[in-house]
């Protein structure tokens, strides 16, 4: 039934937004206030301090969720497996699989009749240990205590050690199999050579076998000590309880201090390529290159101009021309990955075969190009518009907050972090991104890394490598 101009329940249900309304300082009520407004910036209450053994401690108290979430982030990534490729991965998947007293079982059953969740990772930079529990004392203190336990106290079984390594094992066997894997570790080789970062943190076929359990302790032992340690924590906890908590788990770890300082990875002399032969229906390149790092001054400029450039999704220039008016690919895209020691700027491109040629042509003009010249105003106009839209987003929920918590307190970043990128972004001009472009990139000294049944190739016509696309 159609309701009346002026029903009662129409009038409530004005009056309830008007309240509303009028209870939101700063809320937009008019055309001209819409058009005017920005998104907000993250805003976190970060409280920081020492443990007694050395760890550093970020907490956001959130009183959102009954939740309280943990986060230890360790310098113990592949970048410090040494000669024993897999180590950093090894030694990650076996936390939580025995500890003093407890068996795998007794870990996993621990956790899940307190309604807790626990989970490990590794990657080349950072090993992380994760638990998810609820703020109530009478289940948060016992999941606490166990995760103490098992961080501090692992065994290393060795029928765990074994069927972890034989899964790696087969899982690499079954990489050999599939196109992406192959091209992912060669163009890592590639760029980084003999840095820590130019080697496969899953481990290889020959390293796997000769890890032990010795080995394992040695690395837990060094590169999970308390005063190598960030512990993030976010949720519905007194400053007090968390530093109680905090307490309890640096204690709980191996003593000792921070790893050495990551050597920073050098740029490529020249430009470097490299095919893997494969017989698949698509070929799949990697264009790229030692380009940057955690804490260079340009990274928001890189990251604005990436947005633009292969970061945006279907409004990025890339996939626009590549895939959208030419039809050459499946799927195209790019970005910068800061890291301690360096970071690599990655563009990366499926094709059919027969296109190989005219995409990988077309691809290095537009990213030669947009080094020489940068955006439109327009461009960064939208981009600025949708990245900032977007980051409003990133501190959503608690999952959110301490994955920032933790790559905050890592990388030694300003607790003011968020709000000062959102400034930074808004500052980026097309002068800037440009600039930046041109310190971090060099066309004609990036690698080039393919697979498939032939390499591609650029077309005649020396730096005019777009010479031809059209025709």
């Amino acid at each position: 039934m159609k309701m009346a101009a002026h029903s009662p329940l129409k009038m409530v249900v004005a009056a309830l937004c008007t309240l509303a309304l009028a209870g939101c300082a700063g809320f937009p009520t008019s055309a001209r206030q819409v058009s005017q407004a920005e998104p907000a910036a993250p805003e976190l209450a970060i409280q920081s301090w020492q443990t007694d053994q050395g760890a550093k401690v970020l907490f956001v108290p959130s009183e959102a969720l009954p939740m309280l979430d943990v986060r230890l982030v360790m310098h113990a990534g592949g970048a410090r497996d040494g000669d024993q490729p897999g180590l950093a991965s090894l030694t990650s998947a076996l936390i939580g699989e025995g500890a003093e007293g407890l068996s795998v079982d007794d870990i996993a059953r621990g956790f899940e009749d307190r309604g807790a969740s626990f989970s490990t990772g590794s990657y080349q930079d950072m090993g992380v240990i994760s638990l998810r529990t609820l703020s109530k004392p009478a289940w948060r203190d016992d999941a606490v205590d166990l995760l103490a336990r098992v961080i501090g106290q692992p065994t290393f079984p060795q029928d765990a050690l074994d069927r972890l390594r034989t899964r790696a094992l087969q899982g690499l066997k079954m990489e050999k199999q599939v196109p992406g894997p192959q091209v992912e570790k060669a163009f890592q080789r590639v760029v980084f050579g003999d840095h820590p970062y130019g080697h496969a943190d899953s481990g290889t076929l020959e390293s796997l076998p000769g890890i032990t359990r010795e080995d394992l302790r040695r690395f837990h032992e060094r590169y999970y000590a308390a005063g190598n340690t960030v512990i993030a924590l976010v949720g519905d906890v007194s400053r007090e309880r968390a530093e109680a908590i905090a307490a309890e788990l640096s204690a709980a770890l191996p003593e000792g201090g921070p790893a050495p300082e990551m050597p920073r990875a050098e740029k490529p002399a020249a430009r470097v390529t490299e095919h893997l032969t494969f017989p698949s229906n698509q070929t799949h390149i990697l264009i790229g290159g030692q380009a940057t790092w955690r804490g260079n001054p340009d990274h928001a400029a890189l990251y604005v101009g990436n947005y633009i450039l292969g970061g945006g999704g279907f409004a990025s220039l890339l996939t626009q021309e590549v895939r959208e008016k030419h039809g050459y690919v499946y799927g195209v895209s790019s970005y910068f990955q800061p890291m301690a020691g360096g970071g690599p700027f990655r563009l990366q491109l499926q094709t059919a075969n027969d296109n190989a040629d005219q995409a990988l042509g077309l691809t290095m003009g537009i990213l030669r190009d947009f080094i020489a010249n940068g955006p439109t105003q327009e461009q960064l106009d939208n981009a600025k518009a949708n990245i900032l839209g977007r980051r409003a987003l990133e501190t959503a929920d608690n999952g959110d907050i301490i994955g920032q918590l933790g790559a905050i307190g890592f990388y030694d970043l300003p607790l003011d972090y968020l709000q000062r990128f959102n400034r930074q972004v808004k500052a980026v001009t097309v002068v800037d991104i440009r600039e930046a472009f041109q310190r971090a990139l060099d066309a004609d000294r990036l690698a080039i890394v393919s697979i498939g049944p032939e390499a591609p190739r650029l077309p005649q016509g020396g730096k005019n490598e777009t010479q031809g696309q059209d025709q």
